[in-house]
């Protein structure tokens, strides 16, 4: 009597290949696919329609604040963004000096937070040990998670009695010195545009940081020691290796810090003096948009409501233009890189 061979366990079983078992396998292949086709085009309808919920969002909040605001853009006309005149008694609304003060600030800030915030990336990724980079980055996230008002209260009762005699200091040393006068010199105030600089900055470095730390860490460890192989320093290998690769995702961590610096409201409003005036004196008081918004729309009417909802819609195309030109910004990187 025959006795079959013992198969081996590692071999894998052989499927019968009788015309009824392939039609079953055809049959059941052609179910899977057809039910994978399924989920995957309702996983594309649900983020189509996520995304153009978004658009539709973003649109009624251009049409509202814009028929809200028209009755003062229309008595104001091209006034209402270029003339300094914010005087609502006299029923006068331009917001050229708002617009100014935002900026003005915004961009400041960015140049004390920018260097910063790299600074402390390149140090967590590429300088600190292990034992330094958990605390230094939990310090970067609990200062991200410090709500304004409390910044805004600090530099209310702290930092403005320490930093105002400084401020009085170098604008005397400086006197009528051509160019630095413009922006440094006398008179000098606690309350100001330079002191809510400070704040700003303070406020979005933890966000550059965090953002530029985690694109620094996507660099390939290959890239790092093919140029230390080469013989570079480790700022060469920085300069050469690093930025090339991240420098698209660090320009959106400054915008997105950027956009949060023109956005900012309580701190500002208390620590930045309420002048609406132009000026070029980092050291006088200034106004935002976002402020004036907040001081006075509680009990604004009529056209000044207008108004103030006017400045609000301002902002919201500013924000649109920097991340828009963020946006290009990035494709153009992530192009050259290819």
């Amino acid at each position: 009597m025959a006795v079959a061979p013992d198969r081996d366990p590692d071999e894998p079983e052989r499927v019968s290949s009788t015309p009824e078992s392939r039609k079953a396998a055809a049959h059941q292949a052609l179910v899977g696919s057809r039910k994978a086709g399924r989920g995957d085009r309702t996983f594309g309808g649900l983020a189509l329609a996520s995304g153009l919920l978004v658009l539709l969002i973003l649109g009624l909040i251009a049409i509202t604040t814009t028929v809200q605001a028209w009755p003062a853009i229309k008595e104001e006309g091209l006034n209402f963004f270029f003339s300094s005149e914010w005087n609502p008694s006299q029923g006068k609304f331009g917001g050229l000096g708002l617009i100014w003060g935002t900026l003005l600030s915004s961009l400041i800030a960015l140049l004390i937070a920018v260097p910063v915030s790299l600074g402390i990336a390149l140090f967590t990724t590429e300088v600190a040990g292990k034992k330094l980079r958990s605390p230094i980055g939990m310090l970067i996230d609990l200062l991200a998670a410090i709500p304004s008002v409390v910044y805004g209260l600090w530099a209310l009762f702290v930092l403005i009695p320490w930093i105002e005699p400084l401020y009085q200091s170098i604008a005397g040393s400086i006197g009528s010195w051509p160019v630095f006068s413009w922006f440094l010199g006398e008179p000098a105030y606690g309350k100001s545009i330079m002191t809510a600089s400070l704040i700003l900055a303070c406020m979005i470095t933890p966000i550059i940081t965090s953002l530029s730390r985690e694109i620094v860490a996507t660099v390939p460890n290959a890239q790092r020691e093919a140029a230390l192989a080469l013989g570079a320093t480790r700022w060469e290998m920085i300069r050469g290796a690093i930025f090339p690769w991240s420098r698209g995702g660090i320009t959106g961590a400054v915008m997105l810090g950027l956009g949060r610096a023109m956005g900012e409201t309580i701190a500002v409003a208390l620590v930045i003096g309420g002048s609406v005036q132009i000026t070029t004196h980092l050291f006088e008081p200034g106004s935002t948009m976002a402020e004036i918004i907040a001081n006075q729309f509680g009990e604004a009417s009529g056209n000044h409501r207008a108004a103030l909802i006017g400045l609000g819609a301002a902002l919201f195309v500013i924000t649109i233009l920097v991340n828009v030109s963020a946006q290009r910004i990035i494709s153009r990187f992530d192009r050259m890189a290819k």
